[in-house]
């Protein structure tokens, strides 16, 4: 679906509706596509209040809820293995039952359980809008 950037509230909801069940969402898209902006408004969704930052260098941020308890968002970009994503505990938080928001997914796909919502975040001619594509992958 095309989406313009003021949009992506509204859009946000629509997804924690569409897939209510599900906890585990992979954001992939290009340098600057938005995934992060995404994140920060799937968190609001969520009910998390504080400021949603970027995990660039933290690798994974926890944002408490009222509303869900505790969601997870992880930015995979500057990892170089495997290994340093199962070093912070990635198992634990995927197995948590919590809300994850994983951003540059590749490295982890392997590992995510199964059923998993992707959400690709496309760039368009416009720059404030946005093609989001969504699918369940089981």
């Amino acid at each position: 679906m095309l989406v313009n950037i003021n949009e992506l509230n509204l859009v946000a909801q629509q997804i924690i509706e569409q897939y209510a069940d599900s906890r585990l969402f992979a954001l992939e898209g290009e340098m600057g596509a938005g995934k992060t902006t995404f994140s920060k408004e799937l968190c609001k969704v969520l009910g998390v209040v504080e400021e949603v930052n970027s995990p660039t260098f933290a690798i994974a941020n926890v944002y408490p809820s009222a509303k869900v308890g505790e969601v997870f968002h992880f930015d995979f970009y500057r990892l170089n293995s495997v290994r340093e994503a199962l070093d912070i505990g990635l198992e634990d938080y995927l197995y948590s039952g919590n809300y994850c928001f994983m951003e540059w997914p590749a490295l982890v796909l392997d590992y995510l359980p199964l059923p998993y919502v992707e959400i690709k975040i496309l760039h368009t001619d416009s720059p404030d809008t946005r093609e989001i594509l969504t699918r369940v992958i089981s």
